[in-house]
């Protein structure tokens, strides 16, 4: 299993040493802000409950994993935006270790931390809608969040699943695979998020 660490080039070990790296910044920035309180543990163990309850409805499934489901990310982007990026990044990680522990399989202990918790963990970044003008909603911070996801699927996709590429460009495969289910996914989230009474549950959570 540990010989897929001599495949590993220094650029993507430097790449994940960067990712390692905002995850420490990340954690150092979360202990700066507020403390959780009752009434945002309740929502975000109800945020990621429904979740994975949506996780289940499954419109598609892709042989080597990802699937299209209905709006399954949405409850943690809106946790995100409530309450910010750290407590999101923690709702987020902990939907990812129940998506593992749903029907998740690894190929080494990098690729879980990538396809899994780092993954769902940049849901979060959907907190930073919360600075941007009110009109906007928190449609651009769901974008970045979905970036945030695709991201580490690409690279586990190129690192460590490369062998399915049969010939093709590693790159392309990667960003070719993971965009057929997280493109229709992103789409189906947006559209939801943009129904007036799904924006007002974000307020009602942080009241």
């Amino acid at each position: 299993m540990f010989s897929k660490f001599a495949d590993i080039t220094p650029l993507v070990w430097s790449i994940l040493a960067g990712i390692v790296l905002i995850g420490i910044l990340l954690y150092v920035a979360s202990r700066t802000q507020k403390r959780w309180n009752a009434r945002m543990l309740a929502n975000a163990a109800m945020c990621i409950a429904l979740s994975f309850i949506l996780s289940y409805i499954r419109l598609y499934k892709m042989p080597q994993g990802g699937s299209i489901t209905l709006a399954s990310m949405l409850p943690i982007f809106l946790f995100a935006y409530t309450y910010g990026t750290a407590p999101g990044f923690v709702a987020g990680a902990a939907l990812g270790i129940l998506q593992f522990i749903q029907d998740g399989y690894f190929v080494h202990p990098v690729e879980l931390l990538l396809d899994y918790p780092l993954a769902f963990a940049m849901l979060g970044l959907a907190g930073i809608g919360r600075f941007l003008p009110e009109k906007w909603g928190y449609i651009p911070g769901i974008v970045l969040g979905i970036l945030g996801r695709f991201l580490c699927a690409f690279l586990a996709g190129v690192i460590f699943f490369g062998s399915y590429a049969n010939g093709q460009n590693v790159f392309v495969y990667s960003a070719v695979y993971n965009g057929v289910y997280l493109i229709p996914e992103a789409l189906i989230c947006l559209v939801i998020a943009s129904i007036p009474q799904v924006r007002n549950m974000a307020k009602q959570m942080s009241r």
